[in-house]
C-alpha cells in the first residue's frame, strides 16, 4: 500500500514587493483537506480536481475567477487533467463563459474519445453537460495580480494553478489551470492545456507546470520530468534540469512533482512561486519564496 502525498502550486509569477498572506494559509487549508480527503480513501483524481477547482474558485490566483483578461477584456481559460498509470487524459482551451475549466477538461477525460476541446466547441461541450456557467464577467472575475508591476508590455508575465497527488492505492494525477499570460492576444493558447508541456503524469511520476508557456512547449517540459525519471534520473534534478533547459531558452516557471514513492519536488527558476507539499510523513508546508 502506498502512502499518499500531494503537492499544489498557484502561480510561479510571485513578486516579493507583494503581500501573500491570504494565499499562504489558504493553500495550507486546501492541502489539509486534500490530506483529509487521501486519508478517507479518495482517489487521486479526485482531489487533484477538487484541489484545483479551489484554486479556481478562491479568486487569489491566475485561473478561474481570478483569471487575466485578453487584448479584448474577454475571459479565456485552459486546463487539462491527466492519470497514471493509465495516461487518460482531458483538456480545454480558450474557454469562455464557464466557472470552473478543470471540471469541463474532467468530462473532456471521462465522457469524450478526445483529449482537448477549444473556444465554442469547448463551450459547447460544457453547456451541454451543465457545466456552471459564468453569468456576468464583470462581477464575477477579481483580476487576481493585476498591478501593472506584474505585466510590463512586451514580457510574457503569467499565473497558473495546479495540483499532483499520490493516493493510498499507488494511483497518481496533474492538473493544472490557467488564463494565460497578462494581455494575451486572443487565442492564444499556452502550455496549460498541452498534455506534455503543461500537465503529465504516466505513473512514475504527475508533473504541473506554471510560467511562460511557449518555453515549457519548446520543451515538452512536464513529461521531459517524466521520461527523464523513467530513465533512473533522481526526481530532484530532472526538474531542475528542465527548468535549466527552460531558462537556457530565455523563460522562467516552476514545476510541481511527486513520483510512486511519495518523493517531492517544488523547483522553479523565478523569483518565487507559491506552493505547498504533503509529504508521505504528513508535513504540510506552504510557502512563496526561498528565504
Amino acid at each position: 500500500m502506498a502512502r499518499f502525498a500531494m503537492a499544489l502550486h498557484g502561480g510561479a509569477g510571485a513578486k516579493r514587493n507583494r503581500d501573500y498572506s491570504r494565499e499562504t494559509p489558504h493553500m495550507r487549508g486546501l492541502v489539509e483537506a486534500a490530506r483529509d480527503m487521501l486519508a478517507r480513501g479518495t482517489s487521486a483524481l479526485d482531489v487533484a480536481v477538487a484541489t484545483v477547482r479551489d484554486l479556481e474558485d478562491s479568486g487569489l490566483y491566475v485561473a478561474g475567477r481570478g483569471a487575466s483578461p485578453n487584448e479584448l477584456g474577454q475571459y479565456e481559460l485552459d486546463a487539462s487533467i491527466m492519470t497514471g498509470p493509465d495516461r487518460h487524459a482531458g483538456a480545454v482551451a480558450a474557454l469562455q463563459g464557464f466557472r470552473n475549466p478543470v471540471e469541463v477538461a474532467r468530462l473532456v477525460l471521462e465522457s469524450t474519445p478526445h483529449v482537448m476541446l477549444a473556444g465554442d466547441g469547448a463551450a459547447r461541450f460544457a453547456a451541454a453537460n451543465n457545466c456552471d456557467r459564468i453569468d456576468d464577467p464583470k462581477a464575477w472575475f477579481t483580476a487576481a495580480g493585476q498591478g501593472e508591476d506584474n505585466h510590463p508590455p512586451g514580457r510574457l508575465a503569467h499565473g497558473t494553478v495546479g495540483c499532483v497527488v499520490l493516493d493510498a492505492d499507488g494511483n497518481m494525477a496533474a492538473a493544472t489551470s490557467t488564463a494565460g499570460v497578462f494581455g494575451k492576444m486572443p487565442g492564444r493558447v499556452g502550455d496549460t492545456p498541452i498534455i506534455a508541456s503543461g500537465t503529465w503524469c504516466d505513473g512514475q511520476v504527475a508533473v504541473s507546470g506554471t510560467g511562460q508557456g511557449e518555453y515549457f512547449m519548446l520543451t515538452a517540459a512536464c513529461a521531459q520530468v517524466g521520461w527523464r525519471v523513467a530513465a533512473g534520473q533522481d526526481l530532484q534534478e530532472a526538474v531542475a534540469d528542465v527548468l535549466s533547459e527552460i531558462g537556457g531558452l530565455g523563460g522562467d516557471g516552476g514545476l510541481i512533482a511527486v513520483d510512486r514513492e511519495g518523493r517531492l519536488a517544488t523547483l522553479y527558476n523565478s523569483e518565487g512561486m507559491k506552493r505547498a507539499v504533503l509529504t508521505p510523513g504528513g508535513e504540510i508546508r506552504s510557502e512563496v519564496f526561498d528565504d
